[in-house]
């Protein structure tokens, strides 16, 4: 009787299945990833209870004696977006320091998780006996998307606790609290937008992390801006759909072009 060796083909979903368990386990022993979620936890509580002591102070400019008065946050949600009534350019230090900075932040953790790969020479042995490009390409830009998921929900929570530690006032101004919850969950669902771009910039440069991570903080800021347009703190499902799509729709464009960027590349 003749022996037969049968050799069963790994599907997609199962490659991708297996380098997600690997990169989640990577991420979750990682320290940075640890350190930029305590940074967006904290670093919301330490801007409101610095600028809130600092409200009300005067500087004399020396040349012109012009007197100015330091205005601190007067709303807890001005860590979040701008709400309605208040004027759009609203206070300058909370229209560019607030919750949207995690969009920016994850960019460290994407490049650095990537350059490491390649600098260790894990990901050439990658490609030559487990996984391929595609799945590659996937399980970064989920990995990246749940790092900065954490991100904004620690965002969040360390606004509130800011708010509440420096007594400041969590009106509303007509809006409710799904209002808030929706703008939550439409920048989440935005979040793959960014991390895309990150990642296609990431296996570019490679090994060599200071490129990225320029080029990728350089690539995030032609998009930042936008972001308080797009999910602003009046946010309906609208919102949440239509960042959903974009996400989807950028994830799945530009992680088509980091694996061809893979495969006409060397990996060293």
């Amino acid at each position: 009787m003749e022996n037969t060796m049968k050799f069963e083909k790994v599907s997609f979903g199962k490659r991708v299945k297996s380098m997600l368990k690997v990169d989640f386990k990577r991420m979750f022993k990682s320290k940075l990833f640890y350190i930029l979620i305590a940074c967006a936890l904290v670093m919301p509580i330490l801007m409101t209870v610095m600028m809130s002591m600092m409200d009300g102070q005067e500087s004399v400019n020396r040349q012109t004696g012009e007197i100015t008065i330091m205005e601190g946050p007067e709303n807890t949600w001005q860590n979040i977006g701008t709400l309605p009534g208040e004027p759009l350019d609203g206070d300058e230090i909370f229209m560019m320091c607030n919750v949207n900075m995690a969009f920016m932040g994850v960019a460290v953790f994407v490049c650095l998780f990537i350059s490491d790969d390649f600098r260790s020479g894990y990901a050439k042995n990658l490609f030559t006996v487990r996984a391929k490009r595609g799945e590659y390409v996937v399980s970064k830009t989920v990995s990246g998307f749940i790092c900065g998921s954490f991100m904004l929900i620690a965002y969040l929570v360390g606004s509130i606790l800011g708010g509440a530690i420096s007594g400041l006032s969590f009106d509303l101004h007509g809006l409710n609290a799904g209002n808030i919850v929706m703008c939550m969950i439409a920048k989440i669902f935005l979040m793959p937008v960014f991390v895309s771009i990150f990642t296609l910039i990431s296996v570019a440069a490679k090994q060599k992390a200071w490129l990225s991570i320029c080029g990728s903080l350089g690539g995030g800021m032609l998009l930042f801006m936008m972001v308080s347009m797009i999910t602003p703190l009046g946010s309906t499902i609208i919102n949440v759909v239509l960042c959903a799509a974009g996400g989807a729709l950028f994830a799945f464009g530009l992680g088509a072009i980091s694996k061809v960027v893979l495969k006409k590349t060397s990996l060293v």
